[in-house]
This record gives C-alpha cells, sequence and structure tokens, in this order.
C-alpha cells in the first residue's frame, strides 16, 4: 500500500462512472450486510454487476487513474473535452465521490472549478466572503483582515453590498476566484472557468497564481491555453478517455498532447466528405472508438477487472 506522506493529493486506482439519459426515481432499498458486501465485491471487480452489458446506461468518466501531487507542487491537467479533467478535480475538492479506487487530500481547498463554485446567488458579494471563508474553516477576524483586498483584486467595490444574482457571469468569476486565492488555501484547484474574465483579469489571476506557487501552495491546473500551463505547471498530466496518457514534464506532454491532436485533425479531414451524419467526423474519433464501460477498454487497460 502506497503511503501518502508528502502528498497533497492522491488518486489510487480511482474509477467514476456517471449514469446516462434521465435518472429514474426508483424505490430506496434496505441497506443489508448482504447489500454492502455484493456492493464492495462489484467496485473491486471480483464479481460482475448484475445484469451489466457494454451498452449499459452509464459513462466512465475515469478509468483507473493513479497520480499523486506532492504538497507545493504545481501540476496541470490537459485533454480534450470529456476526458475527465473537471471530473478529478470534483473527486479531489470532494464534491463528488468515486464508484470505485480511493481519492486523498490533506489540507484546506480552495476551488474555482464552476462559475458559480462556492458562490450563492441570494447572497451580497459581502457575505458570500464571510460565507466562503467560514466553510475553508477560517475564522470571521482572519476574512475581516483579507477583506479590501479580496475586494480590490475582484474590482466590485460598487456591486459588494449586491445579490450576486445580479452579477455578470464575469463579475462572479472574479468573486469566486479572489475569495479563492486570498483566503490562504492550502491546495488551490482551477478550471477552465478564468476564460469567462477579460484580458486583463485573467492576466491578474495567472500572476496570483504564480505568487501563491512562489509561496509553496499546491495548485492544480486544468486549461485549454497550453501557454499558462506551461508557465504555472513544471509537470502536466494528459488525460485523454478517461484514463492518463501521459505524465512528466509540461514541455513533452504537452508535445504528446499537440502531436495526438495533428494526428486525429488529420484523420478527421480525411474522413469529412464521407463521414457527414454518422459520427465519424469527430476529430476525437468516431463514438464507437470511445468505448462506454471498462470492460470494452481491454485495447486500452491492463486492469484484471477489464
Amino acid at each position: 500500500m502506497s503511503s501518502n506522506h508528502g502528498a497533497a493529493i492522491e488518486f489510487e486506482h480511482v474509477w467514476k462512472r456517471y449514469r446516462l439519459g434521465e435518472y429514474v426515481r426508483r424505490k430506496r432499498r434496505r441497506r443489508t450486510l448482504k447489500s454492502e458486501l455484493t456492493l464492495a465485491l462489484e467496485r473491486s471487480g471480483l464479481k460482475r454487476v448484475k445484469g451489466e452489458d457494454l451498452g449499459s446506461g452509464f459513462i466512465w468518466a475515469l478509468a483507473d487513474i493513479s497520480f499523486r501531487v506532492e504538497e507545493g507542487e504545481s501540476v496541470g491537467i490537459i485533454g480534450p473535452n470529456g476526458s475527465g479533467k473537471s471530473t478529478s478535480l470534483k473527486l479531489a475538492s470532494r464534491i463528488t465521490v468515486p464508484w470505485s479506487g480511493r481519492v486523498h487530500a490533506r489540507g484546506r481547498i480552495g476551488s474555482l472549478i464552476e462559475i458559480k463554485s462556492g458562490i450563492h446567488p441570494e447572497l451580497t458579494g459581502r457575505e458570500n466572503i464571510y460565507l466562503y471563508g467560514t466553510i475553508l474553516g477560517l475564522r470571521r477576524k482572519e476574512i475581516k483582515k483579507r477583506f479590501e483586498e479580496i475586494v480590490d483584486f475582484a474590482e466590485l467595490h460598487r456591486y459588494i453590498d449586491t445579490p450576486v444574482k445580479r452579477y455578470s457571469s464575469g463579475m462572479e468569476v472574479r468573486l469566486g476566484f479572489s475569495v479563492a486565492a486570498h483566503l490562504d488555501p492550502e491546495i488551490l484547484l482551477v478550471d477552465e472557468v478564468l476564460a469567462v474574465g477579460d484580458e486583463s483579469f485573467q492576466h491578474r489571476c495567472i500572476e496570483r497564481m504564480d505568487q501563491l506557487r512562489a509561496t509553496g501552495q499546491t495548485l492544480v491546473f486544468v486549461s485549454h491555453v497550453l501557454a499558462d500551463v506551461r508557465r504555472l505547471c513544471r509537470r502536466v498530466i494528459y488525460l485523454d478517455r478517461g484514463m492518463i496518457r501521459a505524465d512528466g514534464p509540461a514541455d513533452d506532454v504537452i508535445n504528446i498532447y499537440l502531436n495526438d491532436v495533428a494526428e486525429r485533425g488529420a484523420s478527421w479531414r480525411e474522413r469529412m466528405p464521407a463521414g457527414v451524419g454518422d459520427g465519424s467526423g469527430d476529430p476525437n474519433g468516431p463514438a464507437e472508438e470511445w468505448p462506454s464501460h471498462p470492460r470494452a477498454r481491454a485495447r486500452y487497460s491492463r486492469d484484471p477487472r477489464v
């Protein structure tokens, strides 16, 4: 068993799935010792899920993901849309839980994963700052000490006592990032939401993350802007189809990603005339190449469960 000493975030053989289609409410089953043992065996891969087939109504967002982020490390996560980047951040921030495997995060986490992440629309900007700080475990005195700095960074002086539901998307992002980045989180998780802000604000966000990195705080940064990933992160994890395609120095991994994008683009252009309407024109590959279940991933994974 691996040790998490020195690791701010650790994923151990993590699997995560989501239900496809509309959720149908079913009668809640009683939890029994037998049902809990059966579920544990299914999640460990020692027992086949009852009624399961390759096309069952689930999609696997992550399949057997394992990696560590050390304390004070800055790690970028890149990959095409739907590759599991945001799901990884949600697991690390405890917004959701894995279907199987283990996720460990040590320290106070500040996360900006969605535009409204940590922001309540009915509360004012001022109230949201105090609410978010309280969630992070800070005392009111500590939040008050940083309050003016947060408002200055977000440039929301005139609107700080206005309900957030009247803010624009850019204003919400400015408030959310400013709060998350100035209340001294030990781990900062940032998704692609900064793209909503204007150019000036994006530059200030990058500079702020540079400052946090210099002080030894852990940063996990998800972005399609590869120049920002190169600037902030020495190490990059490339996720593809729910699995780790590459993990290593930023330049090396980004080059692998760009080569894959170029190959998929070339393949897409070759298929384009004959592929209209059948899904094969997708630059990420035709739908049948995206396995919907781990057992269909035999050519991608050597996991004994597949």
